[in-house]
């Protein structure tokens, strides 16, 4: 019996020995099974984007697995400005872990541009915030255009101007064609862009105006009936090298796909429109 115990622990030396000499290989050999990681700093709002993109690329760069973190535009300012202004742990040019940065519009890169945390040259627009007219699926006699919901009676749920970016462009588009009065008495104004689709699907609201891309989210219960694409700046979303990143070559080979014909496909199947400039 004593003997058997001895050969045991004898195992067990031995086998712990093996582990710890391959631990090194097994570790590469899995990170290689796993894929060079590929960071994007972004937007909540663009995260349904972002991963089809991410999709798409890996399919063409099998040895890369694309990661989005994502947080709302002041905290992703922080974080930036944070990794790059410590003095512990600092990160140097091509060592940072984060690749390119996707906020929910240009104001955040710009000013990140400003501060030299994104390296200059590398913005590239790649999709375009389009408002639209929606109704619920079930509705079958509804207004074709927005013209014909300012000449009907429909009621119209809008998001809040004082409160959204959604808001602000829906009531800049209403006063730019001249429909505020047309539809005086019977605009139903909502929070913002949940607070529309609420209205609309409890039927508070006969239609609404959201985002596109939200639009395709809820494609199961909402129907587009007009798109709308004059009367209002659109938002532009675009893409940038984060200074530190750590593999510029493959960077800029994202920077590219995205503005292909392939990756602005899967924009305009997101939702989105394309930016002026970029092929159609």
């Amino acid at each position: 019996m004593k003997r058997c115990g001895h050969i045991r622990s004898s195992t067990r030396i031995i086998l712990c020995l093996v582990v710890s000499c391959l631990a090194p290989f097994l570790t590469d050999y899995l990170g290689a099974m796993a894929g060079e990681p590929f960071v994007i700093a972004a937007s909540p709002s663009l995260k349904d984007l972002l991963q089809r993109l991410g999709n798409g690329f890996e399919k063409t760069h099998p040895d890369v697995r694309v990661q989005l973190y994502v947080d709302s535009g002041l905290n992703l300012r922080q974080t930036i400005a944070g990794m790059e202004n410590s003095m512990v742990g600092q990160y140097f040019i091509e060592r940072g872990p984060i690749h390119l940065i996707a906020p929910g519009g240009d104001e955040l890169i710009t000013r990140l541009e400003q501060k030299y945390y994104v390296l200059p040259g590398t913005t590239r627009p790649y999709a375009l915030d389009q408002l639209v007219v929606v109704v619920p699926e079930s509705l079958v006699e509804a207004p074709e255009s927005l013209d014909a919901v300012s000449r009907g009676t429909t009621k119209l749920a809008v998001a809040d101007r004082s409160r959204t970016r959604l808001g602000t462009q829906t009531g800049d588009m209403l006063q730019a064609l001249g429909l505020n009065e047309s539809l005086k008495g019977r605009l139903d104004v909502a929070t913002d862009s949940r607070g529309v689709l609420d209205h609309v699907l409890s039927g508070q609201a006969d239609a609404g105006i959201i985002y596109r891309h939200e639009a395709v989210r809820q494609q199961e219960r909402l129907r587009v009936v007009a798109i709308v694409d004059k009367g209002y700046i659109p938002t532009v979303h675009s893409m940038a090298m984060e200074r530190y990143c750590s593999n510029r070559s493959l960077c800029e080979e994202f920077l590219t796909y995205i503005q292909s014909a392939e990756g602005q496909t899967l924009v305009r199947q997101a939702g989105y429109a394309i930016p002026a400039g970029r092929p159609q």
